[in-house]
């Protein structure tokens, strides 16, 4: 294992983890309203809102965990650490 790690070197780090963090958000975001849309267009009644919530925040959780996994996979596999 390496020794300290330079400013510049911690500064990339920390770009990169709120460019992940940020970009998991925004999908998990447009996620959760293109499950929530036929809720709130009414076209969804009664227990199937529930369902259509919960789906919602599932997939919102999965794809905003996933994206982050992704970028910061992909920037440790660069060798820019």
């Amino acid at each position: 294992m390496r020794g300290t790690r330079t400013q510049a070197e911690r500064d990339a780090v920390t770009v990169e983890m709120m460019f992940a963090a940020l970009t998991g958000a925004i999908l998990a975001a447009v996620t959760l309203a293109a499950f929530i849309g036929p809720v709130l267009a009414g076209q969804a009644h009664g227990a199937a809102r529930g369902g259509w919530l919960a789906a919602g925040v599932v997939a919102a959780i999965v794809v905003f965990c996933g994206r982050v996994g992704l970028v910061l996979r992909r920037f440790e596999r660069t060798g820019r650490r």
